[in-house]
């Protein structure tokens, strides 16, 4: 049996790694997906979970896909129900969550070239006080909810990964004070509290997602960063 955490970089995958560690827990790898859509922050994160893994000698991997997000996000043939092509998956989010599936399969991926043939035990960090993700979670492995057994909420595992140093600062602003959840910077399924924290205290990424939505043609959330601004001042 393999035992492998996968890590995104956010609060509750860093503290299963710490405590994973600390308690000694069986781990035979430590495993990253990035598609190149991530907060800066969450890149530091994981920068200091890889220092920690060297510490304790856990092999840590970063996996990559082949094309970077761009590609996937507005470059890709993708094939259409009627038999036509179009460019681009466009935004992630609601029931089009192309960048969960990259991921699956990259790590599905890895485990078949890493460890051929060997049972997978993967180490899933979904706090204590959101169980109900736990039926969302597919695929053909073992699933260890360490968080749970622990009865960790996720405000314990902020608490704990910022005394153990994290911080997930972009500028003068803590993600986790102005995000109910730090995923890709330019998820379609953040909320409009959210989008106007953005367009408030990280106005470099709303940029970002205009940018984006100029390249996709399609308008973010299916409203449009204008109307999206618009609401925001109306609020």
């Amino acid at each position: 049996m393999r035992y492998i955490a996968s890590c995104s970089g956010g609060k509750d995958s860093v503290a299963m790694v710490l405590e994973l560690t600390r308690r000694k827990y069986p781990l035979d790898a430590v495993i990253t997906v990035d598609l190149g859509a991530e907060f800066q922050s969450i890149y530091e994160a994981l920068g200091r979970i890889s220092a920690i893994c060297a510490i304790e000698g856990i092999p840590y991997q970063t996996l990559r896909p082949e094309h970077d997000f761009r590609w996937y996000f507005a470059e890709k043939p993708v094939r259409e129900k009627s038999g036509g092509t179009h460019k681009g998956y466009s935004w992630c989010g609601g029931r089009c969550r192309w960048g969960t599936a990259l991921k699956r399969d990259l790590i599905a991926r890895f485990y078949r070239e890493e460890f051929p043939g060997e049972p997978i035990a993967e180490y899933v960090g979904i706090a204590a006080d959101e169980r109900e993700r736990v039926s969302m979670e597919r695929g053909n492995n073992i699933k260890i909810y360490p968080l749970i057994l622990w009865g960790m909420t996720e405000n314990d595992c902020l608490v704990m990964a910022r005394r153990a140093g994290f911080r997930w600062r972009e500028g003068e602003t803590e993600l986790y004070d102005v995000l109910e959840r730090v995923s890709c910077f330019c998820c379609a399924n953040k909320n409009l509290a959210e989008c106007r924290a953005m367009i408030e205290h990280l106005p470099e990424y709303w940029q970002k997602i205009k940018e984006m939505e100029r390249l996709a043609g399609k308008p973010f959330k299916g409203l449009g960063t204008a109307e999206i601004e618009k609401k925001g001042e109306q609020c």
